[in-house]
């Protein structure tokens, strides 16, 4: 009898090779038989689960950030039981910090993006780059819980707070790819911004 073929299993091995050339080359110069050969296929059955690069390169992005979700709820996990608006921050933002090989790809691979998406119509209008606005909306919201808490400081703005947080994120991760920085300093920027964002610390103990 046959194997039977897991097609979602398969398209999940190919998303990940993508992602693991783009990490390694950027996502610039990936094409679909770089793909094939990083996932031990054939050409021939990318093109079959992928009908082009752009389908190919939204579902591995898709992945991408699917993973970047697991970390950040780790993170928050290990937090404990109830860690408060600003342990949640903290957690998202030092998940997108590159300080291993995982959160290193998706920086650069979610960079690569952006990147791309600047000269390129097509990919700018998948919905992919909505995922900023997904985090802005989760980081504003959390912001506003610590204002509604009196954890914050008075006259604190959730959304203008937020954008500069993962404005400075997005920033401290790039000086870190190119080695201007530490993850260490890095993280210390974001908790002195906290810092003056909540008070006493902003801790629910």
């Amino acid at each position: 009898m046959p194997k039977r073929v897991d097609h979602e299993e398969r398209r999940t091995e190919i998303a990940e090779a993508l992602v693991r050339v783009a990490g390694r080359r950027g996502l610039h110069a990936v094409g679909m038989r770089d793909v094939a050969a990083e996932a031990g296929v054939s050409l021939r059955l990318v093109q079959y689960y992928f009908e082009t690069k752009e389908k190919l390169l939204l579902y591995g992005l898709q992945h991408l950030a699917a993973g970047f979700g697991e970390r950040v709820a780790a993170r928050v996990r290990a937090a404990g039981e109830n860690p408060g608006p600003r342990a949640t921050i903290e957690a998202m933002l030092l998940a997108s910090l590159p300080t291993d090989e995982g959160s290193r790809t998706f920086h650069l691979v979610h960079t690569s993006y952006a990147v791309l998406a600047v000269t390129d119509a097509a990919l700018a209008d998948q919905p992919f780059l909505k995922s900023p606005d997904a985090a802005e909306d989760a980081v504003t919201d959390l912001l506003q819980q610590a204002k509604d808490a009196h954890l914050a400081r008075p006259g604190t703005d959730a959304r203008v707070e937020a954008i500069s947080l993962l404005a400075m994120s997005a920033g401290l991760g790039t000086s870190i790819l190119a080695g201007q920085r530490s993850p260490e300093s890095a993280a210390a920027v974001l908790d002195a911004h906290l810092d003056r964002i909540f008070r006493d610390g902003g801790r629910n103990d």
